[in-house]
């Protein structure tokens, strides 16, 4: 069997490699020769070798870089080469003709690490214990971050060294050391002009405030919002979307909230909103929370550092999960470990007795799922010539279960069938994390987006106008309202500066903005044209809405979808029979159930056209109720009274604690006792 070929990225950063080593190689052979030609064009070619690194294969430099061949050594090996060249070219004792020029050229690195070497020292006074956003922090000096130039040695060296490089390079043709002498000079004010500038940023009132200061700061504002309820949040940058589907529910509760994050970047992932965000890297950090008034976490993931913020004992605890399945990861055992575990309906409940974690049913309290407020009901069958249908399956998971997605062994058969009938709609809108795992399921989802694309090129028929120019005022207004305006080299004190305390109203402006957009997106696309959607807009929930059809798989989006009672499908790829499948998946009870091959398809969109021969409307309003628990009253009001109750049990935790530490406490003498030998004696113990 022939070998794969290589991807075409592999092989272009194996030719600019091979490109870059050959420069070098001929620059040292013209300049032991010497042969000015060549050493012109070698010289030449390697620089923009090191320009087509820097803007498309930064891979490669990493890899330059593990190998001890990073931008610094390959930029004093070209110049070196040249000096090389030049000294080799004329008559004998030019050493000291050039000596000066190689003294130049000396001093010119020293001030490149002297300048790398300041530029650490920026970073770190910049490197606050603290970030921040939706929460006015003037009083921290915050201040614009350094030019991009001056924090990238790379990119730095070569700026700055290009006119000594380019000098050199002139001397070489005519033997003019005037010309090498000009370009060392312009570096060396180029490198003092840029070290000047990153001196001045650490004068005391120029750098940011120091960590004590920003914590004694921290601390204050805890004092003055006094925060009673928070979002716990912890991860990648992909799972950000766990936490912005509780953004909403958190905002509307009672009390004072805030979102509580682990990771620096992970700032700038949550989704547009109003509630102060803190961003506590440090556990010790972390650990002033103790003191606040702070009194309820939401966690709506497990991770890692979870474990870290459990140790406050004056903070209760909740896991909200990011959303319910009948799968294992519904029902971690890690669980436990909090204080109550919040679930939308009685099915959640019954899946935690089942699965004998080590969660009590006293600490289970079903509060709905608040996010689908937004959700609209069944109306009855599609109301147009087209059917839409969403197909939205889930990603491959950690544990190789073949049941997890169905993008590998049914999604191109699903696509096809779907696509082969010319009065549906198909919108395609896969998980996030879709091959993060598997590389077979990333492959398939490009497959079946080609199907998609290929499909469009062949539908025919009257394409409504688009109504683009309404979508971008409304995208436009959207951007300024959810996004801040920064500097592309802006960093996190540049960005807290930026996003500070929010305008008044700006919360319902982003949800009036929203809706409009999504409105006006709808109906700017073509009629019938099928669509790939995998931006951050439009959500889920607004697919949900123009959708008469879901089709998925085992996950936390049946359970969604079922808010609005609309017929769903599931694609069963778990080898299991269809009975044994319903048995031991519950959200399945009310699904059509689809094999691999796709064959009940056609079946399928003839119950959703024509909701007389639709046998399962009655068991969806029931497994409705059994998954998301009762519509009145509604889940918001629940989710409310549930934070309430658990503010209430911290509240009440803490008067024991403190009562008891009181009771504990021997009495204080005011003026210590003593023995005849005018001496005090020891206090009881």
């Amino acid at each position: 069997m022939p070998l794969p070929l290589p991807r075409p990225p592999a092989l272009l950063k194996g030719l600019v490699t091979i490109v870059l080593a050959a420069a070098f190689a001929a620059q040292a052979v013209a300049a032991l020769l010497p042969h000015v030609p060549l050493l012109l064009a070698a010289t030449t070619l390697s620089l923009a070798t090191e320009g087509v690194l820097y803007r498309w294969q930064r891979g490669v430099l990493s890899l330059f870089a593990k190998s001890h061949a990073d931008i610094t050594v390959r930029h004093v090996l070209r110049d070196l080469l040249l000096v090389v060249g030049l000294l080799r070219l004329g008559e004998q004792d030019r050493e000291t003709v050039y000596a000066p020029l190689v003294a130049g050229l000396l001093a010119f690195y020293v001030l490149h690490c002297a300048i790398q070497a300041v530029s650490v020292l920026v970073r770190r006074t910049r490197t606050l214990p603290v970030v921040t956003r939706n929460i006015d922090a003037s009083a921290l000096r915050l201040s614009k971050a350094p030019s991009m130039l001056l924090r990238r040695p790379g990119h730095r060296l070569l700026v700055f060294g290009l006119p000594a490089t380019a000098g050199l390079l002139a001397a070489a043709p005519g033997d003019e050391p005037v010309y090498a002498a000009a370009g060392i000079a312009l570096s060396l004010a180029l490198a003092l002009t840029g070290l000047g500038a990153l001196l001045f940023r650490l004068l005391p009132g120029r750098r940011p405030a120091g960590e004590q200061e920003v914590l004694d700061w921290f601390d204050a504002w805890l004092a003055e919002y006094r925060p009673t309820v928070g979002l716990y949040f912890s991860g990648g940058a992909s799972s950000a979307y766990q936490a912005n589907m509780w953004l909403e529910p958190l905002a509307k509760t009672d009390g004072k909230p805030v979102i509580v994050l682990r990771e620096r970047f992970m700032v700038q992932k949550i989704a547009a909103t109003d509630v102060p965000i803190v961003c506590l890297p440090k556990v010790s950090t972390l650990m002033r929370l103790e003191h606040s008034t702070l009194q309820v976490l939401i966690h709506p993931s497990n991770s890692g550092k979870t474990s870290q913020v459990l140790r406050i004992p004056t903070i209760r605890h909740t896991f909200v999960n990011h959303g319910e399945s009948d799968k294992l990861s519904s029902c971690n055992p890690y669980a436990k470990a909090y204080d109550e575990v919040w679930v939308a309906g009685p099915a959640a409940r019954e899946r935690y007795a089942l699965a004998e974690v080590g969660v009590e049913d006293k600490d289970v309290v079903e509060t709905g799922r608040p996010q689908l407020d937004a959700v609209r009901p069944y109306a009855g069958p599609p109301a147009g010539a087209r059917t839409t249908v969403l197909y939205a399956p889930t990603w491959e998971g950690w544990d190789g279960n073949p049941g997890n997605t169905s993008v590998i062994a049914a999604g191109e058969n699903l696509v096809r069938a779907l696509l082969t009938d010319p009065d549906v709609r198909l919108l395609y809108k896969p998980h996030p994390l879709t091959g993060s795992v598997d590389p077979r399921a990333g492959a398939a989802d490009l497959r079946i987006r080609e199907l998609i694309r290929a499909a469009n090129r062949e539908r025919t028929g009257a394409r409504r106008p688009t109504g683009s120019a309404e979508l971008a005022r409304l995208t436009e207004e959207l951007d300024r309202l959810t996004t801040a305006d920064f500097r592309a080299g802006a960093d996190t004190v540049e960005r807290m500066r930026v996003q500070s305390a929010p305008d008044p109203g700006r919360a319902e402006a982003v949800a009036r903005a929203t809706a409009a957009w999504e409105e006006a997106y709808w109906a700017s696309l073509p009629e019938g044209e099928h669509q790939i959607i995998t931006d951050a807009r439009p959500a889920l929930y607004s697919c949900f809405n123009v959708a008469d059809l879901l089709i998925s798989d085992v996950s936390s989006v049946i359970s969604d979808f079922l808010a609005s009672e609309k017929p769903y499908a599931v694609a069963n790829t778990s080898g299991l029979p269809e009975e044994a499948f319903r048995t031991a998946f519950p959200t399945v009870a009310a699904a059509s159930v689809l094999t691999p091959d796709a064959a009940g398809v056609p079946d399928l969109l003839e119950t959703v056209r024509h909701p007389e021969k639709d046998d399962l409307a009655e068991a969806r309003a029931a497994l409705k109720l059994r998954l998301l628990g009762p519509a009145d009253p509604p889940s918001q009001e629940r989710f409310n009274a549930a934070v309430r109750a658990l503010c209430e049990e911290a509240r009440a935790h803490r008067a024991r604690v403190a009562e008891r530490l009181t009771a504990e406490l021997p009495g204080q003498r005011t003026e210590p006792a003593s023995d005849g030998a005018g001496l005090p004696t020891a206090a009881p113990r």
